[in-house]
């Protein structure tokens, strides 16, 4: 069977818990990678995602940011929380570990508006800490799947308009040539890779019902090294959860790996 891996900001695990439990229980991912909790560790639903079968790794902070793991059957092995590359990051955007042979990541890369500004100068320096990182998770010479919210349309056909963006740290030349410099270095973009051509987006903003319009973005992707996107299926997004009521604003992405 092929292993199903997904990557989802939820938009408050606690306010949509039972959106989580629900796409859980019908996308049955064997791994999701999940981002903006907003939640501190102990206050992650995690009786709830547990009972269904999940193993949690939770990477929390109050109000803002948070990534998770989520494995079904599998013992998760955490290898880190947060992004190395500076200690006085206190923002919970990164949580790494190993699935049975398996190294993922649950990134969740800062918005950076508005730009320019101090927030964008983060995002930046955040990419480039993410670029050096990424270049030892490929000299493991292993499958590396790093997932999340990256807050990056890497090009024109990852956005409805690009008028109505302009400006917008999302498609800034700084933050695209960033996503080249780190998907140049051997990555494969999952999703673009198996629909070079469609536009596929996995977020909607709540403004003027864009979701309704499919007004979108494509901002949250799954990187592969050479050695899982040797093993890489089908990829694609699960539009589901974002028609239900009061849902996320993005929904998730994912794709399959062979055994």
């Amino acid at each position: 069977m092929p292993l199903k891996i997904a990557t989802w900001n939820v938009n408050s695990a606690r306010a949509r818990t039972a959106h989580l439990t629900r796409w859980l229980t019908e996308f049955a991912p064997d791994i999701a990678l999940l981002q903006e909790l907003k939640c501190q560790d102990g206050e992650f639903p995690r009786l709830e995602v547990e009972a269904l079968g999940y193993a949690v790794e939770t990477h929390g902070q109050k109000t803002y940011n948070g990534v998770a793991i989520l494995a079904k059957g599998r013992k998760i092995d955490i290898v880190r929380r947060g992004l190395p590359g500076d200690d006085s990051d206190e923002q919970a955007r990164y949580i790494e570990a190993n699935i049975e042979g398996l190294r993922v990541a649950s990134i969740y890369l800062p918005n950076g508006n508005p730009c320019p500004g101090p927030k964008f100068d983060y995002k930046l320096a955040w990419m480039a800490r993410l670029q050096a990182h990424a270049r030892t998770l490929l000299a493991l010479e292993k499958p590396v799947v790093l997932g999340g919210d990256y807050n990056v349309c890497p090009t024109d056909l990852d956005l409805w308009d690009v008028k109505a963006m302009a400006g917008d740290a999302l498609i800034s030349p700084e933050a695209r040539e960033a996503w080249r410099a780190l998907v140049n270095q051997g990555w494969t973009d999952a999703l673009r890779h198996r629909h070079p051509a469609a536009r596929l987006y996995s977020y909607w903003d709540y403004f003027r019902d864009r979701f309704t319009h499919d007004h979108g973005l494509r901002i949250d992707h799954l990187l592969l090294s050479p050695e899982a996107a040797d093993r890489l299926g089908e990829a694609g997004v699960d539009r589901n959860p974002r028609t239900q009521e009061k849902p996320s604003d993005h929904t998730p992405a994912w794709i399959e790996l062979r055994d």
